[in-house]
């Protein structure tokens, strides 16, 4: 941690299977929930925001994911912020990865709201 804290990534995802809970899980709600999260821990300053709108969660070849990962990779995040699990990712084995292995060993802090 330096500075004011945590340097934020926020990630929303939504996938066309999502389906019958398309408007609960709407990148505008996710978004919502997430700031009203930062907005209550002073030692979160949002740095970027990645949206992947319409695509799965089995896998994580995803253009906003992508782009977070390169950001991690240049220290530019150290947090990321999701509403829930399922928004990072729906196929265990890699999300299991970034979050035992991946996350860790570039001291990331993973956050899933709910």
């Amino acid at each position: 941690m330096q500075g004011k804290g945590h340097k934020v990534a926020k990630y929303m995802r939504l996938s066309r299977d999502d389906g019958d809970d398309r408007e609960s899980e709407s990148i505008e709600n996710q978004r919502d929930i997430i700031d009203n999260y930062i907005n209550t821990h002073e030692d979160l300053e949002i740095v970027q925001e990645y949206v992947d709108d319409g695509f799965t969660g089995t896998n994580f070849d995803r253009p906003g994911f992508q782009k977070m990962l390169q950001d991690i990779e240049e220290g530019k995040v150290d947090c990321i912020i999701t509403k829930d699990l399922s928004r990072f990712g729906r196929d265990h084995i890699d999300t299991g990865y970034y979050l035992e292995r991946y996350f860790p060993n570039k001291r990331v802090r993973y956050i899933a709201i709910r």
